[in-house]
């Protein structure tokens, strides 16, 4: 009988913490996926594993984290905490390299000092006042269980087998998005103004749901996109709060062809 040769798995190091999450749940989202193996390791961990040399057996990173930031620091938190220099470093190697990312959900909000990621990313979601790109921005808002139709744009392998639309209940963010600088995949039919967001900034000063002197500008209605940075392929899913989402067929199907398609070297 001939040996039959079976493709090995898609190994991708999942990095999370930093924000609250159902672990089960979330997990069950990876193992859904037939030929993907999914480590999943907390912050700070994850961080000693960004280079090349420990992501030798990954054939990609997934970002469900948001490191960077304190949240028991007292007044003012979150305290913005600085990256390692061997982290900065390490990471811009695994780009250099060719290492695929994948960034869901509140990732979009990691290291806010340091620029580069967020131009890897493609986006910042601010919890205080701050500046982007050089210029004064206003933290960023966000809205919970959302219920919203998202639209696909145009064709591309991450979207293979996702209907051109398909109805989700998620949290959204009004935050800074890099439009000019990003392939679009995804839009959402919500309304993306300061009269449906709450600020985050006096969220966390424990005005959980108000926006009273909070007037953000009217922000983008991307919720997905690709970039290319440096040699590698990168994918931001905005969707991702909870369990409703993670179990969402559509869903799985877009976080698993974007696994897939960032693993593939050009």
């Amino acid at each position: 009988m001939p040996i039959i040769l079976h493709n090995a798995p898609i190994q991708c190091l999942v990095a999370v913490r930093g924000h609250p999450f159902d672990r089960t749940a979330f997990d069950a989202l990876f193992q859904s996926m037939d030929g993907i193996s999914a480590t999943m390791v907390d912050q700070p961990a994850a961080a000693l594993l960004m280079n090349p040399d420990a992501m030798q057996q990954f054939d990609a990173l997934v970002l469900y984290d948001m490191p960077g930031l304190d949240f028991t620091s007292g007044e003012g938190a979150p305290a913005y905490i600085e990256p390692d220099p061997a982290l900065k470093a390490g990471f811009r190697a695994l780009l250099e390299q060719g290492k695929g990312v994948v960034a869901l959900h509140h990732a979009l909000a990691g290291w806010p000092t340091w620029d580069e990621y967020g131009e890897w990313l493609g986006g910042r979601f601010l919890y205080h006042p701050g500046e982007v790109r050089g210029e004064a921005r206003l933290d960023s808002g966000f809205a919970h269980d959302v219920d919203y139709i998202a639209e696909t744009i145009g064709t591309h392998p991450v979207l293979d087998g996702v209907p051109a639309t398909f109805p989700l209940c998620d949290e959204l963010y009004l935050a800074e998005i890099f439009a000019d600088d990003v392939t679009p995949l995804l839009r959402s039919s919500a309304t993306f103004d300061h009269d449906h967001f709450w600020s985050a900034d006096l969220a966390v000063k424990g005005r959980m749901y108000d926006r009273e002197g909070w007037d953000h500008p009217v922000g983008s209605n991307l919720i997905g996109w690709t970039r290319q940075v440096l040699e590698s392929r990168l994918v931001y899913l905005q969707p991702g709060d909870g369990p409703s989402v993670y179990n969402d067929p559509n869903y799985r199907r877009l976080v698993e062809n974007a696994i897939r398609w960032v693993s593939v070297s050009e």
